[in-house]
């Protein structure tokens, strides 16, 4: 049997995910990384994306997450997200939609801050689409 490492997804609203797993992958903000059973301790940010947990060698789950942070260490990994939502459960018409009104939105912005603002959302909204390809 393949060596594991613990693995938490917690959100402001609900424990996600608690699990062992082979693999993670994780969806950095200097780009994509496993974690794996005694992998080196570091902390980083997330970018919007899908992480994917493994098991027997296969994806065994894919979560769109939106932003937050991650911690690894050698026996652990933990991922405080912002949002997170199985790949699964992601509507497409729904995330176009929201994509359309927000690209409104931010025609509508009057000041820098709001603008910011709407591109972020923006910014989690084309990544969800992505996911949801």
């Amino acid at each position: 049997m393949a060596e594991t490492t613990e693995f938490e997804l917690v959100t402001p609203e609900k424990l996600v995910f608690s699990e062992r797993s082979e693999m993670v992958v994780v969806p950095g903000s200097e780009g994509l990384f496993a974690a794996m059973p005694r992998h080196a301790p570091f902390i980083s940010t997330l970018k919007p994306g899908v992480l994917e947990v493994y098991e027997g060698g296969k994806v065994k789950q894919r979560i769109f997450v939106a932003g937050g942070f991650a911690e690894v260490t050698p026996e652990r990994l933990t991922v405080l997200a912002e949002e997170a939502v199985p790949v699964a459960d992601l509507d497409r018409g729904q995330v176009e939609t929201r994509l359309k009104d927000l690209k409104d939105d931010l025609a509508a912005a009057k000041s820098d801050a709001e603008k910011a603002q709407v591109m972020a959302a923006i910014d989690i909204a084309e990544a969800k689409l992505k996911a949801a390809a």
